[in-house]
């Protein structure tokens, strides 16, 4: 267990929407399943192992998705979480990717075993720890682990459109999606989704005015938790992730790396978006902006 500020920050879900959900990794049992508990006497209804971190400094400790080498020490890990969570009601779940490496998918041997340990629910990115984020993800061991066991699957990995999301729900049989890097810079993907699976159509992308007010609030909830000079450097990456792809993005985020102080980051992200709706009240599609400028 980390004794930073960070982690004491990440324990504290004061106002978040529930269910609160943590993710929890390491590679000891027993240092697993006090963290768990830790957990859960600060407000967590579920709590996730991660064996899906391809990070090397993660790995390189054996935890992540290095567990997926060592599948009696994950299933170890499994028991050891879950038989410290039943006692208090909470569920335990299990996030993986394919395999170790193209010669080395067991991600359906593994959820077979963390289903007969008490895993209630298994997510499932479509790359090996050797991919990290490169190449595609692929659903074939998506749609095998789903076949595998009974307790809910979820897929993830490249779902970034809501088209991308009715496809790997079709082809997969799984129970659920998840959405990872699709969310940042735009949240409102969720909602997008959800409409478009249960009407078949797209919604209109939102108007500037709404993505100023939620990028807005986002700053200054983000400054409230880190304190201005962390939460001004940190919100950098985040901002960057909004208007990625957007006309002048490029200028604008040069200029945003050179300030540092939430009052003028807000004021300059303020004059940008102003900008940005005099041309349009809609809030421009990425993929369509980079078309047109290679296309120029």
């Amino acid at each position: 267990l980390w004794d930073s500020l960070k982690t004491s920050r990440r324990a504290d879900h004061t106002g978040e929407p529930g269910p609160i959900a943590v993710q929890i990794a390491g590679t000891e049992p027993l240092m697993m399943a006090e963290a768990a508990l830790y957990n859960i006497d600060r407000g967590a209804q579920i709590i996730d192992i991660n064996m899906g971190c391809p990070a090397k400094k993660v790995c390189n400790v054996w935890a992540g998705s290095a567990l997926m080498r060592n599948e009696a020490l994950a299933v170890a890990i499994v028991q050891a979480v879950v038989q410290a969570c039943a006692p208090r009601g909470v569920p335990v779940t299990l996030k993986m990717r394919t395999g170790w490496s193209a010669d080395h998918r067991n991600a359906v041997t593994l959820a077979r075993a963390a289903e007969q340990a008490g895993v209630q629910m298994l997510t499932v990115h479509g790359r090996t720890r050797e991919q990290g984020y490169k190449g595609q993800a692929e659903y074939d061991t998506v749609s095998a682990v789903k076949a595998a066991v009974r307790v809910p699957v979820v897929a993830n990995g490249d779902i970034d459109s809501p088209q991308k999301a009715r496809q790997v729900l079709q082809t997969t049989g799984c129970d659920a999606i998840m959405i990872g890097r699709a969310a940042q810079g735009r949240p409102w993907i969720f909602r997008e989704i959800a409409h478009f699976l249960e009407t078949g159509s797209l919604l209109a992308p939102p108007l500037v005015a709404e993505v100023s007010r939620l990028l807005q609030a986002h700053l200054q909830e983000h400054y409230a938790l880190y304190g201005e000079w962390t939460g001004v450097r940190s919100a950098r990456k985040h901002i960057a992730w909004y208007v990625k792809g957007l006309p002048g993005a490029e200028v604008f985020r040069q200029h945003m790396n050179t300030l540092d102080s939430a009052e003028g980051q807000s004021q300059a992200l303020s004059d940008y978006l102003k900008t940005l709706a005099e041309h349009s009240d809609r809030w421009p599609s990425p993929s369509v902006e980079m078309a047109q400028e290679a296309l120029a």
